[in-house]
């Protein structure tokens, strides 16, 4: 028993990392700055147990023993599930920024069971330890059945559990696992300890209820196979007009729509997308990278009875919540591909009118390989001569986060020979991230910049003056600092 409670504890402990990135993504985002977070301090805290658990089982080299460090695994892993949304509402309420926050919240949050089930492995070498002469290859063993257990615990929980179960309710499910193990690594006081395990179980299930009745409600949120996404009802802050939103990322809604009118654009930044009908009035093939809550790629449809769209996608999980949540339509014109965005235009040999490139929709997790002018090369084959190339970015126009806007532009200015940029929102301070747009063109032929709508109009003349890029990086596949940048470092 002993040998499987090890291989247990190591598949456990990486389904906790897994889950980590999930729970902490609505706050913090899915950045390099916070995966570095997680996979450091739990290396840390495991390090931690490592050592303390070999001190500990020279004193007392018990399953006993063993049992009650499994049981507080247990114990802290269900704790993660009561007190996430007070630990990172209160990081972020003290101002600590995405890496010192980032680094807090994983501490607090997952290094107390990481600690005790690194504690594991050793204590359980000490255990099986009766010969000297053996002791290399019992430790060996049992390391790397923890090791083995981890490499489980990895493809099980990226591939299935966490899209399966959800990132929260999993947490509580991994508790009762624990407490199982405890009572397999010693059966005493198992009254108690089966109680914990059961008591686990049962949060699991009434956290899945719940999630049910949230879904029934309007408020959904759930675990994709790439990432954690909340639907929730909402309001147009400008207007108060009811509207359903998609959140992917602490910056808030990444999508939306009107239930009175799905067809229409309900967030800001999205009517700007639509100034690629002014610019390319005679579209008839789009390419939309980044489907979201699929609110261009309606749009299109619903205006443009001659166009087709195509639109590729990472996550079939955004899809189908798209389908259920955001009107996404059944149409012959409308071809959805799931797959990366540059493994799309690495092999694609179409060309299209238009080509709106709607990615980089959270500040705090910016897709660096999709910003690269290896990139934008693509981007530019696959535009027609006439075409125009719109990107959503999220940059500051001013101060020292400004380096990445400036980098955007000098990188897209370096293949298109004619790239203009709109700010979507002026209420922003010029020195935080915020939207602004893109637009680049094949050749250096005059655009159209006024228009008859007053509506489109008033977008038109969000145009700005080109930045100043002298010394601005044209980012590449080979160094792409966009977090730095975006942050100010």
């Amino acid at each position: 028993m002993l040998e499987l409670v090890v291989f247990l504890c190591g598949a456990v402990v990486m389904v906790i990392e897994l889950a980590a990135t999930r729970v902490l993504a609505p706050a913090l985002g899915t950045s390099t700055v916070v995966w570095t977070s997680i996979i450091g301090v739990i290396l840390a805290a495991m390090a931690l147990g490592y050592w303390w658990g070999g001190r500990l089982a020279d004193r007392r080299p018990s399953p006993k023993a063993l049992s009650l460090v499994i049981l507080g695994a247990s114990v802290c892993t269900g704790l993660i599930g009561f007190s996430r949304s007070f630990v990172v509402e209160m990081i972020q309420a003290s101002g600590s920024g995405l890496h010192f926050g980032s680094v807090q919240a994983v501490a607090l949050l997952f290094a107390p069971p990481a600690t005790l089930l690194g504690m594991v492995a050793p204590f359980a070498a000490r255990i099986r330890m009766t010969d000297c002469a053996r002791a290399g290859s019992t430790v060996g063993r049992l390391y790397a059945l923890s090791t083995l257990g981890s490499i489980a615990g990895t493809f099980a929980g990226g591939f299935f559990l966490i899209s399966y179960f959800g990132s929260v309710t999993i947490l509580f499910l991994l508790a009762a696992v624990l407490a199982g193990a405890s009572i397999l690594c010693h059966v005493g006081k198992w009254p108690l300890k089966a109680s914990v395990g059961l008591a686990f179980a049962a949060l699991y299930l009434l956290a899945a209820v719940e999630n049910r009745a949230q879904a029934a409600s309007g408020m959904v949120d759930v675990d994709t196979p790439y990432q954690r996404v909340l639907v929730y009802p909402s309001l147009d802050f400008s207007t108060g007009r009811p509207m359903r939103a998609l959140s992917t990322g602490p910056e808030g809604v990444q999508g939306g729509v009107y239930p009175d009118d799905p067809d229409a654009l309900a967030l800001n930044y999205t009517r700007y997308l639509s100034l690629a009908e002014h610019l390319a009035p005679d579209m008839r093939r789009v390419l939309v990278l980044g489907g979201g809550a699929f609110a261009m790629p309606k749009y299109v449809l619903a205006r443009h009875e001659q166009a087709t769209v195509d639109v590729v996608e990472l996550d079939p999980g955004i899809t189908k919540l798209a389908r259920a949540h955001f009107f996404l339509p059944e149409s012959p014109r409308l071809r959805i591909l799931h797959e990366d965005a540059r493994t799309f235009l690495n092999t694609n040999g179409a060309r299209y009118d238009v080509i709106v490139e709607d990615v980089f929709n959270s500040a705090a997790s910016i897709p660096f390989h999709l910003a690269t002018v290896e990139t934008v090369r693509r981007l530019y084959d696959a535009l027609e001569d006439d075409g125009v190339l719109v990107v959503n970015t999220i940059a500051a126009l001013d101060g020292p986060k400004s380096r990445l806007y400036k980098s955007f532009f000098a990188t897209y200015a370096s293949v298109f020979p004619q790239v203009h940029s709109l700010r979507a929102w002026t209420a922003s301070p010029e020195t935080q991230p915020q939207n602004i747009l893109l637009f680049c063109f094949k050749n250096t032929a005059p655009r159209q910049w006024t228009s008859a709508d007053a509506a489109v109009q008033a977008r038109l003349e969000r145009r700005l003056d080109p930045p100043d890029t002298a010394g601005a990086l044209v980012l590449s596949d080979d160094f792409a600092p966009v977090e730095r940048y975006l942050t100010g470092w």
